[in-house]
């Protein structure tokens, strides 16, 4: 008997709530999926074709010289061209980076070295656009100028273009969770930086202080890749570029920078426009490190590397230049947001080496753009050139130039816009001479993965190397998988013996007892960041935070901000709630109290570089029954920071200075070893933290 229409409706209901039909969707859904981990896989290219390397792009190269990078490696191209469009466009509201203008000025010139006349004439003043942004959870600092790109560190992860997906697949959130965000702590990071050797280096790097810099204005910045320079006669330099902050290079403490990430994520945004709304301009130092031609085959490590350093005491840096940002930007997204660098961006007198990363950057970065912005991507006025601009270009998405004439191509019957010749201004591309093999390899020099790493460990101070035992700590912490802890407590054994055993007993690893190679002892200079100091102790722009409440000691609160204001630091006033704060003895109903700036609540001492208390017995009595306003002073004492008190505040910090009212007349003396009350204060606080304060031990005997 045939089912009826009601009992046949019955019974697709009936698969319906016992999933069937979920279950052929998800069947579906499983023509599309692929296992990664079946032990029969091999990599492929997008079509198939199982491939045998995947980790050098097809170069010319002996096994003591690495030469150019081939275009004709179809599966390199494949490989960072799929990993360059692998996403869309920025959203609107997840772009994350910070902007600003200045100029660049030579005081030095270069001729010696280079034609380009951006660094040979010291009359000329080079209008740049810097942007600073964010990569797993680090900054990097890339300049906009006529040729250079920087980072925050003198070195990467990766020595061939053809890893960058690898690296920054494994540095991305694991792909069933998409945790933790843009962070380094977890399984697959740590997973690739024990397989991937030549990312030992850098991670070091990673795991040091730097990784944490208290401002942009505070960063130093490398030019990591090795370019070229050519002079008039034709002689060719490599070169590295620096960049040194005259303000020194600083950094947070671990537990303040984790807390300013939650406190305020736009913390180093607004610490840059506040400093230039402000007039206090950071400026760096601009330096290079050139080698001669000819003599590149004469160091231990290969000048190509970019997973390598040039050590400043083999090869030192020329300071010939400044860099100077003096200008806020107008708007964020037609200036900050679609402002578009590339490596390939040089001028006649600058070229490129066979720096395997910087080849592919060169290919990656103009790739990138176009995705991100469309095939006319230089035409914002962000991007667009200060020279005219002509060639056979036309049309796409965006393409806001009107070009006149009957002809668009060369040769052309009117001899209509020809290649300009050398004498003309034409880049012209340097005559090197080529030999070796076709192949997927690394020279040999390439191949050694440990000796700076030992270097840059070596070289820190001894606060620096705790911090980054504790920075691998956290980092293997948070690591689940046995394998990848186990194996990087050995990692590190074949870097410093000591640094392994103090991590694997912090993750409850076995403790290695053996070293996996001798650590060489050598130290570089430089690398410590407690070489690199401001040239003159200062408090230009760092930002104070005075507590007070009703009864506050007035000649203390305007001797130090008197004070502050004429050494350009920036004071900030708060108190227990926002609303007037009147002074001992001032009536309420005068109108002349102080307004302050922020509440205790609103704010926290993580977002300040010190903190001071004026005396006052009501003021005190006040803030001593204040819960948030004592986990101030302890925090602030806990993250290594100057704390000044005087008066009834003694409490806060033992003290019996004295500041009188008119200190603001006074010469700031910040030297070593003062013994006026503001000159000590403001020393301490050029000093940017006190890490002898954490190497006795007393930041753990703070409840904070």
């Amino acid at each position: 008997m045939a089912p009826s229409a009601i009992s046949t409706g019955l019974g697709k209901l009936q698969e319906t709530l016992n999933g069937s039909i979920e279950g052929r969707k998800i069947a579906d859904l499983h023509k599309n999926m692929k296992d990664y981990n079946v032990p029969k896989n091999r990599l492929t290219t997008d079509y198939g074709v199982k491939q045998e390397n995947t980790d050098d792009w097809l170069k010319i190269v002996t096994e003591d010289k690495t030469g150019p990078m081939l275009l004709e490696d179809h599966a390199g191209r494949e490989k960072i061209n799929r990993f360059d469009h692998e996403r869309i466009p920025e959203r609107v509201v997840h772009a994350r980076g910070a902007g600003a203008f200045g100029t660049f000025k030579m005081h030095k010139s270069l001729a010696e070295y280079t034609t380009a006349g951006v660094l040979t004439d010291t009359s000329r003043s080079t209008p740049l656009f810097v942007r600073f942004s964010t990569v797993l959870g680090s900054r990097d600092l890339r300049t906009l100028c006529e040729t250079s790109e920087a980072s925050r560190s003198k070195c990467t992860l990766r020595r061939d273009a053809i890893k960058s997906p690898d690296v920054i697949h494994a540095g991305k959130p694991e792909p069933p969770t998409e945790v933790p965000q843009a962070q380094s702590a977890h399984n697959n990071f740590w997973d690739l930086q024990y397989l991937h050797t030549e990312a030992t280096h850098m991670f070091m790097w990673q795991q040091s202080d730097r990784a944490i810099p208290r401002s942009y204005r505070m960063m130093q910045g490398f030019g990591v890749n090795t370019f070229t320079l050519t002079n008039d006669k034709g002689e060719r330099f490599f070169v590295k570029f620096h960049f040194v902050p005259q303000l020194g290079v600083h950094s947070l403490v671990w537990d303040e920078a984790l807390k300013l990430a939650g406190q305020d994520p736009d913390f180093h945004r607004v610490d840059l426009y506040e400093a230039l709304d402000n007039e206090c301009f950071p400026k760096w130092d601009f330096g290079v490190q050139l080698i001669k031609e000819g003599e590149e085959n004469e160091f231990e490590f290969d000048i190509l590397d970019a997973t390598k350093i040039w050590p400043e005491e083999l090869v030192p840096v020329q300071f010939v230049g400044e860099l100077e940002l003096n200008r806020n930007i107008d708007e964020y997204f037609t200036q900050t947001e679609q402002v578009a660098f590339c490596t390939g961006h040089v001028v006649p007198g600058i070229g490129f080496s066979d720096d395997p990363l910087l080849i592919g950057r060169n290919f990656s970065y103009q790739d990138t753009q176009l995705t991100r912005l469309g095939t006319n991507w230089q035409e914002p006025p962000i991007n667009r050139p200060v020279r005219p601009v002509m060639n056979n270009n036309r049309d796409g998405i965006g393409r806001h130039t009107i070009t006149k004439g009957t002809v668009n191509y060369w040769p052309n019957r009117f001899e209509a816009c020809p290649p300009a010749k050398k004498e003309e201004g034409a880049y012209i591309d340097y005559p090197e001479k080529v030999s070796g093999m076709r192949q997927r390899l690394q020279s040999k020099k390439f191949r050694e993965h440990f000796n700076q790493a030992q270097l840059f460990y070596n070289s820190m101070s001894p606060h620096e190397k705790a911090h980054i035992a504790f920075a691998l700590s956290f980092e293997l912490d948070h690591c689940t998988d046995l394998v990848v802890y186990e194996r990087m407590s050995q990692r590190l054994a074949d870097i410093d013996l000591a640094l392994a055993q103090s991590v694997a007993e912090m993750v409850g690893e076995q403790i290695p007892q053996k070293a996996g190679r001798e650590n060489h002892g050598k130290t570089s200079m430089r690398l410590s960041q407690t070489e690199l100091g401001p040239k003159e102790p200062t408090i230009e722009t760092r930002r104070v935070a005075i507590i007070i409440a009703d009864g506050y000691d007035a000649g203390a609160f305007n001797g130090i901000m008197a004070a502050l204001k004429a050494a350009k630091a920036v004071p900030y006033v708060i108190r227990t709630r926002r609303g007037p704060i009147f002074a001992a003895g001032e009536s309420k109903d005068s109108g002349k109290g102080v307004t302050p700036a922020h509440h205790l609540e609103g704010m926290r001492s993580t977002m300040f570089d010190s903190v001071f208390v004026p005396g006052g017995a009501d003021s005190v009595a006040t803030l001593r029954k204040n819960g948030r306003a004592i986990h101030w002073v302890r925090e602030a004492f806990a993250h290594l920071k100057a704390i000044g008190a005087v008066g009834e505040a003694v409490d806060f910090l033992r003290c019996d200075a004295k500041i009188k009212p008119d200190s603001s007349t006074e010469t700031i003396k910040m030297v070593k070893g003062p013994t006026d009350f503001i000159d000590a204060y403001t020393y301490a606080i050029s000093q940017h933290r006190n890490y002898e304060r954490e190497m006795q031990g007393f930041p753990r005997m703070v409840a904070y």
